[in-house]
């Protein structure tokens, strides 16, 4: 959840959402983020709205803490059921990300599941997923979370490279990695995916290598992969700044983007989002697909952006304000906005095009603009759809640009 927040129109105390929002409410999926802002150091990287124990201060009237979070986040939880009324809205998933989510307690992720389901309950099959860091897990803790309704593990790998992982101020044991796999399988996980970043400073493209093979040989049913970025306000930005380290170089990314794909494809994974692979359709993430093709999210948390029926908001940023204002029984939320029809036109260009299915031709305002993403070899059109082609997915951000002139 990145730590800046846009400007938006305020929102109100309570919560509440235009009509227009709720009348199609249960026609799109319903899916919950669960934003826990706990890490136990801050990556030199990372720009999300996370926090360590230090930076938090000690607990007191209206902190947030790890021991206090679950029943602010369940107090969230009650306070969508009321905004979304009384219509039948199955949850189809639920994330938990941050920060670090394992840091909580096992019981507490279970608890705020239960939450869920017992406001609003759960499709069948509902996909229950957790972000979690190697050194933040154990076989205990895997158990109490599949036991708890779980399904899904997104474990943040990153790199297989001691010197990599240090650079990117990252404290796990790449070993560690192989055994929580284990650990995770045998507990009943049915999905997991491992999360890499390329890029980093000082990466050789054999490292990067290295990191590939190591994932594949944990045989991951989803891989996602991702550039790093220079966040601005971040240590890493600093020190890029300062020449003490490289900026990423694009040639390079390119490389490690296209080795990758080819190590993966080869391996069984497909692509179905730029950066992210699955072993077929029933390992995709389903949460994200949900974000990519503008269903309906609520978002607990501080700094946890929702989206209904066309209307975006998002909490305030800190965990103090957050708890402030829950306990006071108001809506955590600071600012909304809502989509016009253009918005949502402009955000479908820059999110399905993104994927393997393609964007549908008749979201452009003229179909003619696909022709020279297709004369450049960056795209195919299928039937009634525009899909990036390999190159394609190298130089997505220039083909939005012809899209949206």
């Amino acid at each position: 959840m990145p730590a800046v927040l846009p400007d938006g129109d305020l929102a109100p105390a309570d919560g509440s959402l235009p009509a227009t929002a709720l009348a199609g409410l249960g026609e799109r999926p319903l899916g919950f983020y669960v934003h826990v802002p706990f890490c136990t150091v801050r990556c030199g990287y990372c720009d999300f709205n996370t926090y360590t124990a230090v930076e938090l201060g000690g607990a007191g009237s209206g902190a947030v803490s790890r021991a206090t979070y679950a029943d602010q986040a369940i107090a969230e939880i009650r306070l969508a059921r009321r905004v979304l009324g009384e219509a039948d809205v199955p949850v189809e998933t639920v994330f938990f990300g941050g920060g670090t989510p394992t840091l909580l307690p096992a019981t507490d992720l279970a608890r705020i599941l239960a939450a869920i389901r017992e406001e609003f309950g759960l499709v069948a099959g509902a996909e229950v997923t957790t972000e979690a860091n190697p050194d933040s897990l154990t076989p205990e803790s895997l158990a109490t979370l599949r036991e708890g309704g779980l399904t899904r593990l997104s474990l943040g790998m990153q790199s297989a490279v001691p010197h990599v992982l240090k650079t990117l101020d990252r404290s796990h044991d790449p070993v560690r990695v192989p055994a929580v796999v284990e650990w995770a399988r045998a507990a009943g996980f049915e999905q997991l995916s491992l999360d890499l970043i390329y890029g980093t400073p000082g990466e050789s493209l054999a490292d990067w290598s290295a990191s590939v093979e190591a994932a594949l040989a944990c045989e991951p049913d989803h891989l996602s992969a991702y550039s790093l970025i220079v966040e601005e306000g971040t240590a890493l930005a600093r020190r890029v700044r300062r020449g003490e380290l490289p900026a990423p170089c694009e040639d390079d990314l390119a490389d490690k983007y296209l080795l990758a794909d080819e190590r993966l494809t080869a391996a069984g994974l497909r692509w179905y989002e730029v950066s992210n692979w699955a072993t077929g359709p029933e390992a995709r993430c389903r949460h994200n697909v949900l974000y990519w093709t503008g269903a309906d999210w609520w978002g607990v948390g501080p700094g946890a952006h929702s989206h209904v029926g066309g209307v975006r908001w998002w909490n305030v940023k800190h965990p103090t304000a957050y708890a402030a204002r829950l306990g006071a029984g108001v809506s955590p939320a600071q600012a909304r906005e809502e989509l016009g029809e253009e918005d949502r036109r402009v955000e479908r260009v820059l999110l399905e095009l993104r994927l393997a299915t393609g964007l549908p031709l008749d979201v452009l305002d003229d179909p003619v603009l696909a022709q020279r993403p297709v004369a450049d070899g960056l795209a195919v059109i299928d039937g009634d759809r525009l899909a990036l082609t390999r190159r394609g997915r190298l130089l997505a951000d220039a083909v939005v640009r012809d899209l949206l002139p």
